[in-house]
């Protein structure tokens, strides 16, 4: 089950909230539990039972790490080692032996079966990470205990962003999850920030994925150079807006039932560098690493040459995390090279650059890195890289291109302005001059749920791309 779906919004959504807020509030994180589980089982029920053992070893563990962390420091670490080993096997097996079965067997000696019935179970890397944060906190001192199976599950299993995140560290909802208040102000407000996140995932991340399918197939059969520079353009812009948006409705669906989840993107497409562009994408998957491999492998304390060592496992471990292949590998050694380059002498040329060239330059960077990041095929991810230059193409453009790119621009520019702040700084200068425009709210929201209903009826399932990561 997704959240851009007739069945999550009009049944699954309702009657949640419903059961919810009907039950007494001792018993609305057992009511979360088991609807998560339902949701997650929805597709395929048989991986609710690797869920359930992931949380009950890691909440065992955590027993042994609570009881030991203070009275016996090698027993504390030896359990958390143990859970930690535990969960990254699941995480391991499913979602990277296939990979590592293929890419072994090429040895001469070697040959090791590879099972292709094997499915990754969605949003397994989230829920690992998820899992991991509990363990390294309870370790480090960072959080409690947690002694209640039901409240250890739920925040395992919160349904809103247990599909593709944001990942949420353990410490950060521990209070939420003990004693929480849910407030109609909240509830309003996650109403409305779940309406902007379904309409950039419907109304404009799928629109973008159908116009980087057109010309990426319309490059299969003849390349040119601007429909090559469209194919990865669009891409970039489909994923923004998919997973942002995804981001948006988790976050909204957080403060419906009381919590309060971290921002995942700080409109990213504004950066004036790579470094900056890191700390406004996927700030939670950024921040995970910071704290739990980053920081403890020494950080930036040990001079600069442990510091890029540091990156580099940062990067070669963000890159695998995303995708059993070596197209994500390459991502994170392309990303890793940049940051380093930056931390040794580019930032500070930046520094002197114009901000135009400086948004230019970390731009095409990040356009690159999407095409290192779509094309799990080598050699079609080449052949689109070389047409961007002007190999092996038919000419710089053609008149299907044209004609085609005429007809999408406006759409296009709206969705690059709507990757900046410039909407919500119009309506926020709006909103001060003009109170009414406030009580626009509500309608939009409406319109805009309208408009998706009407998208999902007539348009074939589009899942989040994040989950097969």
């Amino acid at each position: 089950m997704v959240f851009s779906s007739l069945i999550f919004l009009f049944a699954y959504l309702p009657l949640t909230l419903l059961i919810y807020y009907l039950v007494p509030r001792p018993f609305r994180n057992l009511v979360l539990f088991i609807t998560s589980l339902f949701f997650y089982g929805w597709g395929e029920p048989v991986y609710i039972l690797l869920m359930v053992l992931s949380i009950t070893t890691a909440y065992a563990f955590g027993f042994l790490i609570g009881r030991y962390r203070e009275s016996a420091p090698r027993k504390a670490r030896a359990a958390m080692i143990a859970s930690l080993i535990v969960n990254l096997a699941f995480l391991l097996f499913f979602k990277y032996y296939n990979f590592i079965a293929q890419n072994l067997s090429l040895l001469p000696f070697l040959t090791l079966p590879v099972l292709p019935e094997l499915k990754l179970p969605i949003g397994i890397s989230f829920y690992t990470f998820q899992i991991m944060s509990y363990t390294m906190d309870l370790y480090r001192g960072d959080c409690r205990l947690q002694k209640n199976y039901i409240s250890f599950g739920t925040y395992v299993t919160l349904f809103p962003q247990l599909i593709a995140g944001p990942i949420v560290r353990y410490r950060d909802v521990d209070e939420q999850l003990q004693a929480r208040r849910e407030t109609l102000a909240d509830v309003s407000s996650g109403i409305e920030r779940f309406c902007v996140g379904l309409a950039k995932k419907i109304l404009v991340g799928d629109m973008m994925a159908s116009c980087h399918r057109y010309f990426q197939t319309l490059g299969e059969q003849s390349p040119t150079t601007l429909g090559a520079w469209l194919t990865v353009i669009f891409y970039t812009l489909h994923l923004y807006y998919d997973f942002s948006g995804y981001s948006d409705m988790a976050i909204g669906l957080g403060r419906m039932f009381g919590f309060q989840f971290p921002e995942n993107f700080n409109y990213p497409y504004i950066s004036k560098s790579i470094t900056e562009y890191w700390r406004r994408w996927h700030i939670s998957l950024s921040t995970w690493f910071r704290e739990y491999v980053y920081i403890p492998l020494g950080g930036n304390r040990h001079g600069k040459w442990k510091q890029y060592r540091n990156l580099a496992v940062v990067w070669l471990l963000t890159g695998f995390w995303h995708g059993a292949n070596w197209n994500f590998v390459l991502w994170g050694v392309y990303f890793c090279i940049l940051l380093i380059l930056e931390k040794a002498f580019l930032l500070r040329w930046l520094e002197k650059a114009p901000r135009f060239l400086r948004h230019v330059y970390t731009m095409f960077f990040v356009v690159i890195s999407f095409l290192i990041f779509s094309f799990v095929d080598a050699d079609a991810g080449w052949q689109c890289f070389a047409a961007m230059f002007g190999f092996g193409t038919v000419g710089i453009t053609s008149a299907v291109v044209n004609y085609q790119l005429l007809g999408w621009i406006p759409m296009l520019a709206l969705a690059c302005i709507g990757a900046t702040p410039w909407p919500k700084r119009v309506f926020l200068a709006l909103s001060e001059r003009w109170r009414g425009v406030r009580y626009l709210v509500p309608a939009l929201c409406l319109l805009a749920l309208l408009l998706c209903t009407a998208y999902m009826v007539d348009s074939t399932f589009s899942p989040f791309a994040y989950t097969q990561f």
